[in-house]
């Protein structure tokens, strides 16, 4: 390949992944904590105390409607498991935010809250959508979709970039006194392995995050305005008139046997009620079936007051060819097919690839070094190098120290505020901030070693947090109750230790590295009589100039 095209594609990849690389690096992370979003739910929910039979879930419906009506237009039963009983769920309003859950207790008395503690896989996903920035969801997703088309472009040029040398480099990962070499063989080794897995979530990420102006696009080219009319027609609940006459509701037994009749090895998860207690209503049943790839799995309309099955066309088993073709396509994105095995290796690829952005800003950083090294002169890193390194360490051990903190906080905070939710997210853009500003008032070097430590204290925090609730139960905390929450506890405690270990190589680089990096803490002395430095800019600096100094060299 000709050497200019290779200079082009290496350009191309590098300006995309220098623009997008932080923001996915907050994606990747969070989404890496996504794929176990229940666990971490559940870790954050206080103990109920309640029956998990499922029989319950009728007289949970009726009691809860019979002292809010309101929730009759539009509610959520998520069926009881093995950790959690039956619990349901509804708004007052589609605008409104606070989410109210109605649950069982151990007596059998009702129990109404706000839901706000079980937010914290909701909040998780919030950051892996938006990459926590400051904008309401859809907004946010839809500055991700864009940032997601530039990171495809970048896959693509640095594939590219490494074919001509792929079947030598490939699989060398060369730990030598050469820094750059080696994050360079780790970025490749990383960005190459896993390659197909970030095409399938950057086209996927383009996809959900730009459907909204996609489909406004379809609706004025194609469609002349009537694909809302379209979709109403061919949705799940196409075809379907309301009926507010009074009619009780089904049992939830006979709603979930009315769909097992079509397809046995469907799990329903949850019922979604609209106008309920109506003859009129609908209820979805949501669920999976394990024998399919499918986008979040899938779900069949039932008629709440007969028991009618009225749509199955979203069924697993049951879904048209087009959408059979489409749905892998999706669940490659979740990783929800194959069970725990898959679930761990979408955890480890989302740090993977947290790290591949990470890396490839260190090696901008470490090329610009080897730019000024080229033309013999002391090295002074230039101010973009600089800014570009504390930027690099703030935004990515800020993230990193944020969702730590925010989720331990859900346990510390529950029960002695209001909105549970919002000091959640302030909580998060609090220590996120504060560690971009300490990173550069601090610099790359020391703040990059402080951090470190900082996200292991952030990430010891919830194991801690479990053991002092079971010393002092009295302080609010609860203990993890059962062995998912436990297990959680057991990862964050090895991340802490990750986390501390990463800390210490840092700081042996930062206390024994060359003295012109930006990594380092060592003040850098000229040697008597040595040349002015220099900044890779080819501009004299100040910088160490001593007095008298000609410093416009």
């Amino acid at each position: 390949m000709r050497g200019e095209i290779l200079r082009l594609y290496k350009s191309v990849h590098t300006w995309t992944g220098i623009v997008t690389g932080m923001l996915l690096f907050v994606c990747f992370y969070a989404g890496a904590l996504t794929v176990f979003a229940e666990p971490l739910s559940l870790w954050a929910s206080p103990p109920t105390g309640g029956s998990i039979s499922t029989d319950n879930a009728d007289r949970l419906i009726e009691k809860t409607l019979a002292v809010r009506p309101e929730a009759a237009k539009d509610f959520t039963l998520r069926l009881a498991t093995a950790n959690e009983p039956a619990r349901l769920t509804w708004r007052k309003s589609r605008s409104d935010d606070v989410v109210w859950s109605a649950t069982l207790g151990a007596d059998g008395e009702l129990r109404i809250e706000r839901s706000n503690a079980f937010g914290v896989g909701a909040f998780v996903d919030m950051i892996h959508r938006t990459a926590g920035l400051p904008l309401d969801r859809e907004t946010g997703t839809t500055v991700m979709g864009v940032v997601s088309a530039v990171y495809a472009v970048a896959l693509v040029s640095g594939l590219i970039l490494v074919l001509p040398s792929l079947a030598k480099d490939f699989l060398a990962l060369r730990l030598t006194a050469n820094l750059k070499r080696m994050w360079l063989d780790a970025h490749n080794l990383v960005g190459v392995a896993s390659f197909p897995f970030h095409l399938v979530i950057a086209l996927t990420a383009v996809v959900f995050g730009l459907h909204e102006p996609i489909y406004d696009a379809l609706d004025h080219v194609v469609y002349d305005g009537r694909l809302p009319t379209i979709m109403r027609a061919t949705g799940p609940f196409g075809g379907a008139k309301r009926d507010e006459q009074k009619a009780p509701m089904k049992p939830v037994a006979e709603l979930v046997a009315a769909v097992a009749s079509v397809s046995p090895q469907f799990s329903p998860i949850s019922l979604h009620y609209r106008d309920a207690d109506t003859r009129g209503a609908f209820v979805r049943v949501v669920g999976e079936d394990q024998r399919f790839l499918s986008r979040g799995g899938g779900f069949a309309v039932v008629r709440g007051a007969t028991g009618e099955l009225v749509n199955v066309d979203y069924l697993p088993e049951k879904q048209s060819g087009w959408t059979a073709a489409v749905s892998p396509f999706f669940a490659l994105h979740f990783g929800s097919y194959g069970g725990e095995p898959v679930r761990w290796a979408y955890f480890f690829l989302g740090l993977a690839g947290a790290f591949l952005f990470y890396s490839g800003n260190l090696l901008w950083i470490e090329s610009r070094r080897r730019t000024a090294r080229r033309h013999g002169e002391q090295v002074v890193q230039t101010t973009a190098s600089r800014l570009m390194a504390a930027a690099s360490i703030g935004v990515c051990s800020g993230c990193v120290c944020a969702l730590s903190f925010a989720i331990v906080s859900t346990k510390w905070l529950y029960g002695h505020v209001d909105d549970l939710e919002a000091w959640r997210h302030g909580i998060y853009h609090a220590v996120f901030l504060g560690a971009l500003a300490f990173a550069f008032l601090r610099g790359a070097a020391r703040a990059g070693v402080e951090l470190a430590y900082l996200a292991a204290v952030g990430a010891l925090s919830l194991p801690l947090t479990s053991a002092i609730a079971l010393a002092a139960p009295g302080l609010g905390p609860w203990a993890a109750a059962d062995s998912i929450s436990a297990c959680v506890d057991i990862v964050a405690l090895c991340a802490a230790l990750c986390f501390a270990a990463l800390a210490r190589v840092t700081a042996r680089r930062a206390e024994l590295g060359p003295t012109d990096s930006v990594w380092s803490t060592r003040r850098q002395e000229p040697a008597p009589g040595a040349p002015i430095p220099v900044s890779s800019s080819r501009c004299a600096v100040a910088v160490g100039a001593g007095e008298g100094d000609d410093i416009h060299g």
